[in-house]
């Protein structure tokens, strides 16, 4: 089993919320022309196709058994019905909004740490994901009464990506990544196929299938691979970091979706979602910098530690 490299974790996790919000303005674009169902199914399709070969040809083994394989399976059926619920989303309500409100998972894992997997939670961190979850609030405007019942939906995918943090964090430590997401990948064409049987067979346009254009094609292969790429990330950063550390790092995502929003649909946030965009950020950076300290702290102590 690895030991914990704080930063290393905080690291990954950066990429993973930088690459993220521009899969899911890409997903948002494909909304308006590809079914649910096919946008998902290929999304794991893409990562499939890309991480396959490199298992085959690295020799990572494939064959995952016992507690590894059943907790791979739920984090599975996380994954895609968390895909599906965001996807959804984004259908209804702009890219800053959707992923502002998601945004209480953070909260919803930093509990799931320290009262499922017993991590240690000191009160500056749970202090730092408090200010972070205040500052979301100021960002999330949308009126429920406009947007109707599809701004819960990233409620559901904020509890939901918690439980699928909470588990990856059980299997990532030893487990390959690579692995990890390739057998993930087969798994969720396993599953999603059913559904696409059934919605062909009772003619739901969310399970339809469409012969997409080049446009489209571009659009799902550049998905797919950011997508996979965000995934792994996550993934290596929880092989190096418990999850109540990573938590306020996730809030980050939230101005990058907004410049992402804004240079790709023209989405401009009030002045009281900048305050709170910056209070999410901050929220983020100061974790960084206790993480900084510590390492320091820990370095020091090891150093003038006499010798037995």
């Amino acid at each position: 089993m690895l030991p914990d490299k704080p930063m290393t974790g905080i690291a990954m996790m950066l990429g993973f919320c930088i690459i993220a919000p521009v899969g899911d303005a890409i997903a948002k674009l494909l909304g308006a022309s590809v079914p649910l169902g096919q946008v998902v199914f290929l999304r794991f399709a893409v990562q499939l196709l890309i991480l396959l070969p490199i298992v085959i040809l690295t020799g990572r083994p494939l064959i995952l058994r016992g507690k590894t394989l059943w907790l791979t399976f739920v984090r599975t059926v996380l994954h895609v019905i968390g895909i599906a619920m965001m996807f959804s989303a984004l259908k209804y309500l702009p890219l800053a909004d959707a992923v502002a409100i998601i945004f209480v998972m953070p909260f919803f894992m930093l509990l799931l740490g320290k009262y499922v997997l017993k991590e240690e939670v000191g009160p500056r961190r749970l202090i730092a994901c408090i200010v972070g979850f205040c500052g979301t609030l100021l960002v999330v405007q949308p009126s429920f009464v406009e947007v109707g019942w599809p701004a819960l939906l990233p409620v559901g995918v904020a509890l939901n990506f918690a439980l699928f943090m909470l588990v990856t964090r059980q299997i990532a430590k030893h487990t390959d990544p690579i692995s990890l997401q390739t057998v993930s990948g087969f798994m969720a064409l396993v599953i999603m196929l059913p559904f696409l049987a059934l919605g062909q067979g009772v003619a739901l346009p969310a399970l339809g299938w469409i012969a997409p254009d080049t446009t489209d094609w571009s659009l799902l292969i550049a998905m797919g691979v950011l997508g996979s790429i965000a995934h792994l990330l996550m993934t290596w950063s929880l092989r190096y970091a418990p999850s109540a550390t990573l938590a306020p790092m996730q809030y980050l995502e939230i101005p990058v979706a907004t410049l992402v929003g804004l240079i790709v649909f023209g989405d401009f946030p009030n002045a009281l979602a900048g305050l709170g965009m910056g209070i999410t950020m901050a929220a983020g950076l100061y974790i960084i910098l206790r993480e900084q300290a510590t390492q320091r702290r820990l370095a020091a102590a090891t150093l003038v530690q006499p010798a037995a």
